[in-house]
């Protein structure tokens, strides 16, 4: 069994609450709109990151970041990229199993054609009324079993 942490939209804000959460895991991913780059070394120090990069990740030092990855955990295959809406690549016919987004701000969980879409939401500065959440992956074989959990603001 694999734990794989998710974060997103931390506009350089790092909580202790959601490094806590993440404590424990084999990877963390953070779909972007990261603030700084130096909230992504505090990660590492948790467990190795996966990162694309924000709309918002005007940063020079998270330029180099790509807009989308592809992560194997096991037998499962990801796509991470900020914005669903620019998803540009059939997640079906590529052969993943789920894919990880962030932007919206709004925790999801949802599956479409066998392929699970998942955004952890927004862990940075709360923004209307949306909650400040992570999320996570338990990846054993090829189940998936996702979970977010919104911490306090």
């Amino acid at each position: 069994m694999v734990r794989v942490g998710l974060i997103s939209d931390t506009h350089g804000l790092l909580r202790p609450a959601a490094v806590d959460f993440l404590r424990g895991c084999e990877r963390i991913v953070h779909a972007g709109d990261i603030g700084h780059a130096a909230l992504l070394e505090a990660l590492a120090e948790v467990a190795p990151v996966t990162a694309v990069r924000g709309n918002n990740d005007r940063d020079a030092a998270l330029a180099d970041l790509p807009g989308t990855a592809v992560l194997q955990v096991g037998e499962v295959r990801m796509y991470v990229l900020h914005d669903l809406k620019q998803l540009a690549i059939d997640p079906v016919a590529e052969g993943f199993h789920v894919v990880l987004s962030g932007h919206s701000h709004r925790p999801l969980v949802e599956e479409r054609a066998g392929v699970l879409y998942v955004n952890p939401g927004s862990a940075g500065r709360r923004r209307f009324s949306l909650p400040i959440a992570v999320g996570e992956l338990v990846i054993e074989g090829r189940e998936v079993m996702p979970r977010i959990v919104e911490l306090d603001g």
